[in-house]
């Protein structure tokens, strides 16, 4: 035996025991596996038999259920208030010239002012055009030069051209307009802004006006394009400053030479993206006849914080006093850059907080197209809308603050403004009360920048319908409701080339009438034919310390347990300027039982509760208390 078969053998008894040892575990566990199976058998089978088992019945006692409180919401009946166009009866013969001649220069689809102003003092609304006219570089035959036009109102609603009487047959490529008594002396004077130099008249209450702008210092640059413009009492010293938007920086080389095309073909007017943003003026007035730029010391310069180039691109301007401190604040409406919110410090210096206070931008963090602007206490309580109406496929924004901190949110969606104006190009925008309900409602005016959209946009057209907004009141699931034609009849909704807006009562009839312009057509004068019935009041106001057209200041109105507030702001909309008199709708209450203004100054001047469906004139009181604790008249 060799020596590996021994070792063979010593080996073979214990690897024989270790065998059966192994053998006795991998038995024991084939068992365990078989009882786990059978088992996992059992637990699948009774699953399957309880999962296809009839739903057995319970036979606790059904419990009784809470009654559901559902909020009852009133049924909207929107009013019929039917609009008719009086144009052409009451006298108004204008044809806007934007002098387009085919090369689509950006300024020709962007004018038309227009104001409500009482120019001759006799309590009547008169009406100015803003025209522009054709380039000097125009081949063709020259024609009249286009020039302002002014028409004065007998009260009836029907207008007479007084235009060179009064001495506005002046030619400029105009834009918008601002109307106010910037001398205090009770005559309402006139800014005009264009490409170009800007021009102010002054009233010389004579029934004409004189050209001051050189005298006064607010000209502008020759080359700069001004468009919305206001006047407001920034510092509170008792005179009207003015507030210049300056849109782009424009030329016809630089407009040119970029050779905008349409989808598909042909010349396209430009997209403001394409030019270098402008800087604001704001003039104060030095209480002379002159006006001092204070601009970049007040701080309504704004520059954008990566280039350091000028960012505003602005086209809208009102003023509001947003946080309730006596003061007035400004926003602007801008085109593609974000809007701005000028809060005033009170100190003759403002701080831009647009981003911080959430109206810049879109809920998405863009910014918009943004045109006409207006604000005003829509709600009847401490919330302010700003409404801004925007370019096609943006809705126009609502931007609602509670209170005086300064906190917006666009609240377009939920009151039913922004689904129905999102497919609609917006320039004028304003509230006011067309059923005289007590509502602030809502109206814009409507049109594109290029006449062949509708090529490429299916969805767009050249001109568009004008839209009024009936204001329902918060309670209703849809806030603000669209009136149709058939509550405003058809004169309403006929589609133009909308631009400016403005409102005024031109028939002295308690109610709101409107005017449109269009770019290179007529305008749309609509006369407001409610018979519902609502009660109204129209309070003018008269500033003796604070000024004299008591731009600023607010009346208010108590009447069965709420308060109506108005502010005296004819800024608003798109290049243009609403009547100065306030008009509140008091729906069907006969009585006032408390009536004030506040003052731009914040003092409250206490008034007799007047009667309804009248006119009133409220002036300001002039004797204040001496430190002897008499009476000091000023």
């Amino acid at each position: 035996m060799n020596q590996r078969e021994e070792v063979r053998d010593e080996m073979s008894d214990g690897d024989m025991h270790e065998s059966q040892e192994r053998d006795a575990a991998v038995g024991a566990a084939v068992r365990w596996s078989l009882v786990v199976f059978v088992a996992g058998g059992l637990i699948a089978a009774g699953t399957v038999w309880w999962l296809r088992e009839p739903a057995r019945t319970l036979a606790t006692p059904p419990s009784e259920l809470a009654a559901v409180k559902v909020r009852e919401i009133p049924a909207v009946r929107i009013p019929r208030v039917p609009f008719t166009d009086v144009t052409a009866e009451a006298g108004i013969v204008f044809v806007h010239e934007n002098g387009a001649y085919g090369d689509k220069l950006l300024p020709e689809t962007m004018g038309g002012g227009c104001a409500f102003f009482d120019y001759d003092g006799d309590g009547h609304q008169d009406l100015l055009l803003v025209n522009s006219q054709r380039w000097p570089w125009d081949a063709r035959p020259p024609g009249d030069p286009a020039t302002l036009a002014l028409y004065r109102n007998d009260g009836s609603g029907r207008f007479a051209d007084v235009t060179e009487a009064a001495g506005l047959n002046v030619p400029l490529y105009g834009m918008g307009v601002a109307a106010g008594d910037f001398d205090n002396d009770g005559h309402v004077d006139l800014f005009v802004t264009a490409v170009g130099e800007d021009r102010l008249f002054r009233n010389t209450g004579r029934g004409t006006f004189v050209d001051v702008t050189h005298a006064a210092g607010v000209g502008g640059g020759t080359d700069e394009w001004s468009t919305s413009c206001g006047w407001f009492d920034y510092d509170n010293d008792g005179d009207l400053d003015l507030f210049v938007c300056v849109y782009l920086q424009w030329s016809k080389d630089a407009d040119l030479v970029q050779d905008f095309q349409l989808t598909g073909g042909g010349r396209a007017y430009g997209r403001p993206q394409d030019f270098a943003g402008t800087l604001n003026r704001l003039h104060r007035n030095d209480g002379d006849g002159r006006f001092t730029d204070v601009s970049a010391e007040a701080g309504i310069q704004v520059f954008n914080p990566l280039t350091g180039q000028p960012m505003g691109k602005s086209l809208g301007v009102t003023f509001y006093d947003f946080d309730q401190d006596g003061w007035m604040d400004i926003v602007v409406a801008n085109d593609t850059v974000q809007n701005f919110l000028f809060h005033n410090q009170r100190n003759g210096t403002f701080h831009e907080i647009g981003m911080t206070a959430g109206v810049a931008f879109d809920m998405a963090g863009a910014a918009r197209g943004a045109m006409g602007i207006d604000a005003g206490r829509f709600r009847n309580n401490d919330a302010v809308g700003i409404v801004i109406g925007n370019f096609a496929n943006e809705a126009t924004a609502l931007f609602v603050s509670y209170g005086p901190e300064l906190r917006f949110i666009d609240e377009a969606i939920p009151t039913g403004l922004g689904p129905a104006t999102r497919n609609a190009l917006t320039f004028g925008v304003f509230y006011f009360d067309f059923d005289l309900d007590g509502r602030l409602d809502l109206f814009a005016a409507n049109g594109h920048l290029e006449s062949d959209i509708n090529r490429v946009q299916r969805s767009q057209h050249y001109a568009q319908p004008p839209q009024l907004f009936w204001n329902a009141g918060p309670e209703q699931a849809t806030e603000f409701c669209l009136v149709g034609e058939e509550h405003s009849g058809p004169d309403l909704r006929r589609p133009l080339v909308g631009r400016g807006a403005a409102f005024a009562d031109i028939d002295s009839d308690g109610d709101l009438d409107i005017l449109i312009t269009g770019i290179g057509q007529s305008p749309r004068l609509l006369r407001n034919d409610q018979q519902t019935g609502h009660r109204w009041l129209r309070v003018r106001l008269e500033g003796v310390r604070t000024n004299r057209d008591a731009i600023g200041a607010r009346v208010e109105l108590d009447l069965a347990g709420r308060t109506l507030s108005r502010q005296v702001m004819p800024t608003r909309s798109y290049l243009s300027q609403v009547e100065l008199p306030i008009t509140f709708g008091l729906g069907n209450h006969h009585e006032i039982t408390a009536a004030r203004v506040v003052w731009p100054d914040g003092t409250v001047q206490p008034i007799p509760p007047p009667a309804v469906d009248q006119a009133i004139t409220v002036r300001e009181e002039t004797a204040l208390r001496d430190s002897n604790g008499g009476e000091d008249p000023r």
